[in-house]
């Protein structure tokens, strides 16, 4: 049982959309694509500064869809999101201190989506860091250490992170030493995540009851992208815009987002805000090396969203 309710609307809105992206996309198999969609109707209980409490927030009835929501997938930056939220936690538990290094690492991790810098708040919040290979017992205590964070979020009792992983820095060319053994020798140990459990943390954190509401506006402040930029600048490789859910916004539409990309996969998860229309969570990922560097198909997909 998931966070959310679906109905036979919903259902039928949802269902064209990804019958319309089929056909558009021939390339995309049913299973190399899961998304969830989640309409916040009156009253609005986001984007609210932390109005309401945990409590209450969570007792509002949501509608939603979900197609393959519980698939575990591998996510790429989006797990980004989920240190975002657990470095928060340490600081507000004093766990970890404050820093003018630490805050640079926190704003570059999302922002601009730096892997160095997940590899810093990732070796802040479980006390391990890189290197060489490690003897069995202290490998043991190091394996131990990472999984800090995937313990914390099994803390919390959410049906939808039953199945995740998130004890994985994110590399640009790929882990070696401790990091490569700590993988496994198939990657049977890489970061794992559904469309459903991104769903409910971001639904948390706009809700303003990650962490606390304080926490949850400095995470919303850093979530925040500019929908105009729908054309990479010159040496861009990526800007989280274009080719992904903000891409097909009109520039009037305020975007919350965190998008990830490899060569196999790309992803991206959003709040959207537009004029004359309900705001709405969006989480669509896609899979397959065709896909991954087809920048249409999510831009694609956001926009069939944006017009219901």
């Amino acid at each position: 049982m998931v966070f959310f309710s679906t109905n036979d609307t919903f259902t039928a809105k949802a269902q064209n959309i990804l019958e319309a992206t089929w056909r558009e996309f021939p390339s995309l198999a049913k299973n190399q694509i899961a998304l969830t969609w989640i309409v916040y109707d009156e009253p609005v209980i986001v984007n609210t500064g932390g109005a309401l409490s945990s409590q209450e927030f969570w007792q509002y009835p949501l509608q939603g869809f979900s197609y393959r929501g519980e698939e575990k997938i591998y996510p790429a930056s989006v797990v980004k999101l989920f240190y975002l939220v657990a470095i928060y936690e340490w600081l507000e538990g004093g766990m970890i201190s404050e820093s003018p290094e630490l805050n640079r690492a926190i704003r570059d991790m999302i922002v601009d989506s730096s892997n160095d810098a997940t590899s810093y708040i990732v070796d802040m919040l479980s006390g391990t860091t890189s290197g060489v290979e490690l003897s069995i017992e202290p490998f043991e205590t190091w394996k131990y250490q990472r999984n800090i964070v995937n313990r914390y979020y099994q803390s919390l009792g959410w049906k939808e992170l039953a199945t995740i992983n998130v004890n994985q820095k994110t590399w640009c060319d790929g882990a070696y030493g401790r990091e490569r053994m700590f993988l496994g020798e198939t990657y049977d140990n890489r970061n794992m995540l559904t469309t459903n459990a991104v769903a409910r943390l971001l639904h948390s954190i706009i809700g303003g009851v990650a962490v606390s509401s304080t926490a949850s506006q400095k995470m919303m402040d850093l979530l925040k992208r500019d929908v105009t930029c729908k054309t990479l600048e010159k040496g861009e490789e990526e800007n989280q815009i274009n080719g992904f859910l903000g891409e097909s916004l009109p520039n009037n539409s305020s975007l919350w987002s965190k998008a990830g990309w490899t060569s196999t996969v790309r992803h991206d998860c959003a709040y959207i805000e537009m004029l004359d229309r309900n705001p709405y969570l969006l989480i669509v990922f896609t899979e397959g090396k065709e896909n991954s560097q087809n920048r249409d198909i999510i831009p694609f997909i956001s926009a069939q969203f944006a017009q219901i």
